[in-house]
């Protein structure tokens, strides 16, 4: 079964980083899936927020993302970061990891808190 992990959210004031992991099944890695962070603020849908090929090196962010964040994947541990950077109060909200194609084995996320 296909399993997401995700860890390191936490309250940051704005300016400030965070680094969040997320350890997913072998499975992802073996079979070459792409791996990606969703952000989901309050009463929103979940948005696209980094998009890495695991492989390759391969990334994607949104235009509105660029610079901010930096996706990386250790391979060897079935693991991607998500260094965030410059946060500000719309970054809060739970953060999901997930591939393309989709897993419906959603992990339980990571809460990120941006407040003074």
């Amino acid at each position: 079964q296909v399993q997401f992990v995700e860890s390191g959210g936490g309250l940051v004031q704005p300016g400030g980083s965070l680094r969040l992991s997320c350890t997913a099944s072998e499975i992802i890695f073996s079979e070459r899936r792409h791996i990606v962070w969703y952000h989901q603020a309050p009463g929103k849908q979940r948005r696209l927020v980094a998009q890495i090929s695991p492989w390759d090196g391969n990334i994607y962010y949104p235009e509105y993302i660029k610079d901010r964040f930096i996706i990386t994947a250790d391979s060897d541990k079935n693991t991607v970061f998500l260094q965030m950077r410059n946060l500000n109060p719309d970054d809060s909200g739970m953060y999901y990891c997930n591939s393309i194609p989709l897993s419906g084995s959603w992990g339980q996320g990571t809460q990120v808190t941006v407040s003074s």
